[in-house]
């Protein structure tokens, strides 16, 4: 782009004395058809090197109002499997087990506490009262998921729609188990594509932002949480668009 804006600017320039060239040595009956000419392309050129600065910076206000949006409904996603991971032991690998899952599940509240008994085998070994410790897991009541997560939200029944760019998108998900130190561990990931989410904005400019590889950037062609190759939970996003943990 900064070539572009040089090319044009010493184009314009040398139309610029081009002109002056014309006014000095041209006929006069050709020169007001000439300059016409020439003030139009500098015109063109100019207009032509504005839109080299201000569509990049149109393209970058769209795609980071519309991360953001997406980005919140990732969360909700993870938010809502890591809940079903909690209950169930796995992760959900379609949204409308997910949905039915938050709409009946309820988490349990529990509370820990040291106490001591009698051993028994001790007791008969030494023949006098022995005793040993233990954790005690007490249930103190259950709470919904839906009312822990959403409170007086039903957003989480939609949150297979991907909120901005192509209409009637939905996120791809799935969920499924890895193996580490011989141990099956449960993954998730859900992503969606940034042709979906800028699919209506510059092309050339979309192509630049798949190809981000950046600190500051979603690096990669798509926004995603969780990993199917790698337990991870968190997000692809920097941190200035909130927390990916």
């Amino acid at each position: 782009m900064l070539t572009f804006i040089f090319i044009a600017v010493a184009v314009i320039l040398g139309t610029i004395g081009l002109v002056w060239l014309i006014d000095k040595f041209i006929p006069s009956k050709f020169k007001p058809f000439l300059n016409i000419l020439l003030w139009i392309l500098i015109a063109f050129l100019g207009y032509k090197t504005y839109m080299s600065v201000y569509e990049p910076i149109k393209f970058n206000k769209v795609k980071n109002k519309r991360y953001a949006q997406v980005i919140e409904s990732l969360i909700d996603i993870r938010d809502s499997q890591l809940a079903h991971k909690t209950v169930t032991g796995k992760f959900a690998d379609n949204f409308d087990g997910l949905i039915k899952f938050i709409d009946t599940a309820q988490f349990t509240i529990t509370e820990r506490r040291d106490t001591s008994v009698v051993d028994e085998v001790l007791t008969k070994q030494f023949g006098v009262d022995m005793k040993k410790s233990i954790v005690l897991i007490d249930t103190l009541g259950y709470v919904p998921v839906k009312d822990s997560l959403f409170k007086n939200s039903n957003r989480y029944k939609t949150m297979m729609n991907v909120p901005v760019g192509e209409e009637g998108a939905k996120f791809k998900m799935d969920a499924g188990f890895i193996m580490q130190n011989k141990i099956n561990i449960p993954v998730f990931e859900a992503s969606v594509a940034k042709n979906v989410i800028l699919f209506d904005q510059d092309k050339d400019l979309l192509v630049q932002e798949n190809q981000v590889v950046s600190v500051d950037g979603v690096n990669g062609d798509a926004l995603k949480v969780g990993s199917m190759n790698e337990v991870k939970t968190g997000g692809n996003w920097p941190k200035t668009y909130g927390a990916a943990e």
